[in-house]
């Protein structure tokens, strides 16, 4: 079973550690100590918190088999006379995506737009983080 600190779980979620353990004080997230006495989150209970907490799909998604859809903003546009590269920064991920400049410029993508990533892959990569993060008991 892996198990989380309280400075993982938040670094997962994305948000503080003080937030992760104001959850755990209001019961919102649970919680049991390690052999040291730290305060560290089951990765089962971790996934299903995550799981209450995403939101709604937006408007669209009834409408697209894409299921992936990040709400950014654009924050850089590079354009050549076919060609664009657009970054996004989707709250902790930065998105890049390639299209043409036709595009760019009939979407209006400018520095500071809000845009929605949608990511569409038959192919995902998923790899193991380093040793360390997280911690397991051997099970």
């Amino acid at each position: 079973m892996t198990m989380f600190r309280m400075g993982e779980a938040a670094e997962l979620l994305g948000v503080s550690a003080d937030t992760v353990r104001r959850w755990v004080d209001a019961g919102r997230l649970a919680a049991g100590r390690d052999e040291q006495g730290h305060r560290v989150i089951d990765g089962v209970a971790l996934a299903a918190f995550v799981r209450t907490q995403a939101g709604d799909p937006d408007d669209r998604a009834d409408e697209s088999s894409a299921r992936n859809r990040l709400r950014g903003i654009v924050t850089a546009v590079r354009k050549d006379a076919v060609m664009a590269q657009v970054d996004i920064q989707a709250g902790p991920f930065r998105v890049v995506s390639l299209m043409s400049r036709e595009a760019v410029d009939d979407l209006g993508l400018s520095v500071g737009s809000v845009t929605i990533a949608v990511i569409k892959s038959t192919t995902v990569v998923v790899e193991r983080p380093p040793t360390g993060a997280g911690r397991s008991n051997g099970s």
